[in-house]
């Protein structure tokens, strides 16, 4: 079976999720604890960053090699067309989408839980008690460090990176209002990556995420909850909702996606 090594809430390891899910593939996630379990990730790829995918005895690092792989691996279910036009506009969109979104989506996440004080809460059950919130809003969490990679970032460039998502949101919607998809009449790799990238922006309303916390419906205050883009993440939710797997929340073991036979395993280090 196939092995993921990911974090649960990094975005591109969501993205991996999503291309399995959408090729009908089977896989079994591994949790790599930010940090120390990193260095197994080292010693099995040569690099410390995820997701990695374990095919049998190949490897594979980064999430657009992970699907250029698959693709070719297992053809079913094409990501990327055949036609040279749209293979190109295909490749164009979702390297852009992977230098340009998903780095002011993280930067715009990460700013917003420490410059936003009900952000963070918000993640937390409505019965939460008080002095619980308030350790959350003062220590960041394991769970969005591993967004962050631990880093913090200012007002300033919070402010840019949430004017430069306005606009590639702005773009995303135009493009969608013309065709069904971003590239051509059925889903392609540039649709999934986007889809994915932008989870962090606002969650899907069905949790396809394994973790301890609430995510229905969060997001990036002033874009989230911004009527401009409701035409966009309705596009994106409907990806969702026809391709991807959600937990199985009946197994709190198990972390869903792929196999629900599978159990989760955390990499640990003496």
């Amino acid at each position: 079976m196939l092995e993921l090594y990911q974090f649960e809430l990094s975005q591109f390891s969501e993205k991996v999720r999503l291309i399995l899910d959408f090729k009908g593939l089977e896989y079994k996630k591994i949790e790599v604890t930010p940090g120390i379990g990193q260095l197994e990730v080292f010693k099995l790829s040569g690099q410390r960053q995820v997701p990695i995918l374990k095919d049998g005895d190949t490897v594979i690092a980064d999430s657009t090699e992970i699907a250029l792989y698959l693709d070719q691996k297992y053809p079913e279910k094409p990501l990327i067309p055949a036609d040279s036009l749209l293979r190109g506009q295909c490749l164009l969109m979702e390297g852009w989408a992977d230098e340009c979104l998903g780095l002011k989506g993280r930067k715009a996440f990460i700013g917003a839980l420490n410059h936003y004080p009900n952000f963070r809460t918000s993640f937390l059950p409505k019965n939460t008690p008080d002095i619980l919130k308030t350790f959350v809003s003062a220590f960041p969490s394991e769970i969005f460090n591993a967004i962050g990679v631990g880093l913090t970032f200012g007002t300033d460039i919070l402010k840019t990176a949430e004017k430069g998502l306005k606009q590639d949101l702005d773009a995303l919607t135009l493009i969608l209002q013309n065709q069904p998809y971003l590239v051509g009449d059925t889903p392609t790799l540039a649709d999934l990556t986007v889809a994915a990238l932008t989870t962090i922006i606002k969650f899907p309303p069905v949790t396809y995420f394994d973790l301890p916390i609430d995510l229905e419906g969060k997001g990036i205050p002033g874009l989230a909850d911004n009527s401009n883009y409701e035409f966009f993440f309705e596009w994106r939710d409907r990806l969702y909702t026809q391709y991807r797997q959600p937990v199985n929340k009946s197994n709190s073991n198990n972390f869903g996606g792929g196999s629900n036979d599978s159990q989760p395993t955390s990499i640990e280090i003496e």
